[in-house]
């Protein structure tokens, strides 16, 4: 017959175990010599489950071979090599008897060219597939256990741990990576892909050694590991809980809460950060129906032709629900709730905010030198390569249209690196002189001399919410103001 060799070692069982693949494909080679079989192939799934048959590549080649009549018999060490699942043991094997293919396991001495073989197949799929479940449920037990205990199930970036202790301990070098991180969020007020975009620019690796992406970063952002807990079951809320943990915290626990507060008003609003100008976004909401409002403003044209961005806000049950909502509120233009705001604020009678925020230090001033350094070593890299390409194409090496292409992506990463020096350069526009504390409590003399970034940064950590409405400016006339309902702020 012939015949196929199937063999299969996880990465956990070689480990643990030292069940190779070389001492399997030997044993049954030596098999199939003394039984005078003709040998087909070997397949080959290294390093992969048992759990499913979708995600291994040579039992898929296995199975194509097999229905193209090629292969006549498949022998494998132990029947859970070829799967754990009862219902994929089945499956295959109706798959080889309707093709006329049978069956052998050299452990359990199966032959499926008999109705004993094939029965005895079935009840052994049964009882690899309860180990498998029981072998979960006890990892699950152990995780659990693991983790009221107070110790992590996984290693954050940030964190290490030695072989043999169930502990992580904090990596300096990363911990200062993560600090920047939780800086760029809530004091630089970046978005997600702007912080990957700058840890890759930098030449910074994720723990996996690979770039970052932003679920990453949004997943660090909301981990309390940071702050000295340890979590169980995130996908799972009816088994979810929190404990402290026995390894020391990174992040304040002052500064998560104002990136989780942060993290939850963005939510939901649009799914990019609104720009500086639309400050408002994410506090604001509507005078009329209480739902959130979001940013609707649109380009025009100046005068002179160039464009021009007008800033306005919009309730999201209205935008969501069209004609058919209740919510009678309209488009309010961002420069009049601004006003809204300021007038508000002037009426309010011994209005003080305490600020309940610590702005994480900021080292950059000593690191700025380096940094720049190594932007502009980039960048002197870049423009080398932008006259290489160039040369490639006065040589004829290469097309008018592979030089364009290949032009416009160096180029790319040249305005990048450009505009980050420049930033690190640069000396602010306004200096305001004044600590976070001084800002808010001298709001009124001092909002003028806030950039847009600094009045988002005082909006989103000490005002949970501003209910708006436009209301037309008389009976009689049609045009329309904002006013300020209520202000909510978050310590007063």
């Amino acid at each position: 017959m012939k015949t196929a060799i199937y063999v299969r070692v996880s990465t956990e069982e070689q480990a643990k175990e030292g069940f190779s693949i070389r001492a399997q494909q030997e044993k049954l080679q030596s098999y199939i010599k003394v039984m005078d079989w003709e040998l087909y192939d070997i397949y080959i799934d290294e390093g992969i489950s048992g759990k499913n048959i979708t995600d291994r590549p040579a039992i898929n080649r296995l199975i194509t071979d097999i229905m193209k009549k090629k292969v006549q018999n498949v022998l494998v060490f132990k029947i859970d090599r070829l799967t754990r699942s009862t219902r994929d043991l089945i499956g295959l094997m109706d798959l080889f008897h309707d093709h006329g293919c049978g069956f052998n396991s050299l452990t359990e001495s199966i032959d499926t060219n008999t109705a004993s073989g094939r029965m005895f197949v079935k009840i052994i799929g049964i009882f690899a597939e309860f180990e498998r479940e029981n072998l979960i449920e006890r990892i699950t037990v152990a995780k659990e256990k693991k983790t009221r205990e107070g110790y992590a199930n996984r290693i954050p970036y940030g964190y290490s741990q030695e072989k043999g202790d169930r502990n992580i301990t904090i990596d300096e070098e990363e911990a200062k990576i993560v600090k920047e991180i939780f800086s760029m969020y809530l004091k630089k007020h970046m978005t997600f892909s702007a912080i990957v975009r700058e840890l890759d620019m930098r030449g910074i690796k994720s723990s996996a050694g690979v770039k970052w992406n932003t679920p990453t970063v949004a997943y660090m952002l909301s981990n309390p590991t940071y702050v000295g807990k340890v979590r169980y079951s995130l996908r799972d809320e009816s088994r979810y809980f929190e404990v402290e943990g026995k390894h020391e915290a990174i992040i304040p626990q002052k500064i998560f809460d104002e990136v989780q507060i942060k993290l939850i008003k963005l939510r939901g609003t649009r799914r990019k950060r609104p720009k500086d100008v639309n400050y408002f976004c994410g506090t604001l909401k509507c005078g009329v129906c209480g739902s959130r409002m979001t940013t609707h403003g649109h380009y025009m044209k100046t005068k002179d032709g160039s464009p021009a961005y007008y800033g306005a806000y919009i309730c999201t049950k209205k935008l969501k629900e069209g004609a058919k909502s209740t919510c009678t509120s309209s488009r309010i233009s961002h420069n009049k709730v601004d006003k809204a705001f300021m007038d508000y604020v002037l009426n309010i009678k011994d209005f003080t905010v305490k600020s309940d925020i610590d702005i994480i230090p900021d080292d950059e001033a000593e690191d700025k030198t380096a940094l720049k350094e190594g932007y502009k070593t980039t960048l002197a890299k870049l423009l080398k390569k932008q006259q290489d390409i160039m040369q490639l194409y006065i040589s004829d090496d290469i097309t008018f249209s592979e030089y364009n292409k290949m032009l416009e992506l160096v180029k790319k990463d040249i305005w990048a690196y450009e505009d980050k020096i420049n930033e690190l350069e640069a000396t602010p526009k306004i200096n305001v002189g004044l600590s976070v504390e001084d800002i808010i409590t001298n709001l009124r003399e001092n909002w003028d001399l806030l950039t847009e970034a600094e009045r988002m940064q005082f909006i989103q950590t000490n005002i949970n919410s501003i209910y708006a409405i436009s209301e037309p400016v008389s009976e009689a006339s049609t045009l329309k103001e904002a006013q300020i309902k209520k202000i909510e702020f978050c310590s007063a």
